[in-house]
């Protein structure tokens, strides 16, 4: 049973009415029994809501940021209309716009009510329960129950650097040598031979087959296919920071999230270029695994992987981590690293047993550089703004020597903002697969 606040209200004007004419019990008995009568008339004309069935439809997985709707159909099976309110739980971060719907449903027919949403937060968000509060004809009292209705909406990493797809995959078509202009690197594979345009390197001109033409003819080369790429999330407590790119798409969402971005730019151009990738992600254990999954489908596999993982607050082991890299990758392959660039982090847990990874493979290291420390870096004009950019350029000098550190072991590094790195990242995977570096 639930009461409304016209009951209330009823309750109050009865005071002011046994206050001002009838000051006495029976006055007070009177109105009691009055605001009584009306609560137990609405109890027994009120529909039922026990008897009441549930069902739930659309969307299921939805971008970060993106709107998605979930339907929600009530049936009432009784003979009896049942009119009220119907709250659909959500948690906030799921962004329902509206969880209280005015309900009417007359007896046998159904009603669909929708719920917008527009999620904050990456993962599982699963609704709470469904309560409907049934009103009698004089709004005064009513019937309450709570349902579960579950139904889960998977919230997918925001990938805002998709826009840049199409140029990277230009770019790609001219190293592939579908382009006038045609480009050899170091240990390229041979394609085709074809007439002299101009613009094309001299040296790739194929003087035997000219001297059987009668034109110019120049030998094509594209980059080497099928290598093998294993792109490894660090989840451990650097990828909790928070970045200050408060205008770009990634502001203020956690360095994984931008990391979780540029490995998925990474993987879409590789895939079109024909190299396997894999996913590995961990802390202090393994969180995530996409192997052996097919170029087409491997960038669904890679989002649904990624939706749910959230970061530890631990230090991660890099030598479990280098253990794990290891016994994934038989042969040469390029290992993509996604972490921070804290120096004590790196000193004591990475750089130990890098020299493993770096004598059997091409490693890259990523990290997602705060363009708030670049900001606070430049600050003056009060002591406290001095001393905030006397401490920030402390720590990008830091970063820069331990980025410096990694290079002397053999590593590339790619140390960019967040709304950059994808981009950045994706440019050295070209370049080194125009180089045969791969």
């Amino acid at each position: 049973m639930t009461l409304t606040g016209r009951t209330a209200l009823l309750a109050a004007l009865g005071a002011l009415v046994v206050g001002l004419l009838m000051p006495s019990w029976t006055g007070i008995a009177l109105v009691e029994a009055c605001v009584a009568l009306g609560v137990v008339v609405d109890l027994l004309l009120a529909g039922p809501v026990r008897g009441l069935t549930f069902s739930r439809g659309g969307d299921t997985s939805v971008r970060l940021g993106e709107p998605a709707s979930v339907t929600l159909t009530v049936h009432n099976p009784s003979t009896r209309r049942v009119t009220g309110l119907l709250r659909d739980a959500w948690p906030p971060s799921a962004g329902a716009a509206r969880q209280r719907h005015t309900l009417a449903i007359p007896a046998g027919e159904r009603r669909r009510l929708t719920t917008a949403l527009v999620p904050t937060r990456r993962g599982d968000r699963r609704a709470y329960r469904v309560t409907v509060r049934s009103l009698g004809p004089l709004g005064l009292a009513g019937r309450q129950g709570s349902h579960e209705v579950p139904w889960t909406v998977r919230v997918l990493p925001a990938f805002p650097s998709r826009r840049l797809l199409p140029s990277k995959l230009e770019r790609l078509r001219e190293l592939d040598g579908r382009s006038a202009v045609l480009t050899r690197g170091r240990g390229t594979e041979f394609d085709t031979l074809r007439e002299y345009v101009p613009g094309d390197d001299v040296r790739s001109i194929d003087w035997r087959a000219t001297a059987r033409s009668q034109n110019v003819v120049v030998r094509t080369w594209r980059p080497e296919r099928d290598r093998h790429i294993l792109v490894v999330l660090d989840t451990g407590r650097t990828s909790a920071g928070r970045i200050g790119d408060a205008e770009g798409a990634l502001g203020n969402a956690p360095r994984l999230d931008a990391a979780m971005d540029a490995a998925l730019l990474l993987t879409a151009v590789a895939a079109k270029a024909g190299d396997r990738v894999d996913l590995l992600a961990h802390d202090r254990r393994v969180r995530a695994d996409v192997r052996g999954t097919s170029r087409t489908n491997v960038l669904p596999s890679f989002v649904q992987a990624m939706a749910p993982l959230e970061p530890a607050l631990v230090e991660s082991d890099a030598p479990h981590l280098v253990a794990e890299i290891i016994r994934r990758t038989k042969r040469r392959s390029l290992v993509v690293l996604l972490t921070g660039l804290d120096t004590e982090a790196v000193r004591e847990g990475l750089l130990p047993v890098l020299p493993q990874l770096t004598s059997r493979h091409e490693v890259v290291v990523a990290a997602v550089a705060d363009p708030a420390l670049t900001a606070m870096s430049n600050g003056r004009g009060t002591a406290e703004a001095v001393y905030a950019a006397a401490a920030a350029a402390r720590e990008l000098s830091e970063r820069q020597a331990t980025a410096a550190e990694l290079r002397r072991h053999g590593v590339t590094v790619v140390d960019a903002p967040p709304g950059d790195l994808a981009s950045q990242l994706t440019d050295l995977y070209l370049a080194l697969k125009l180089a045969g570096r791969l």
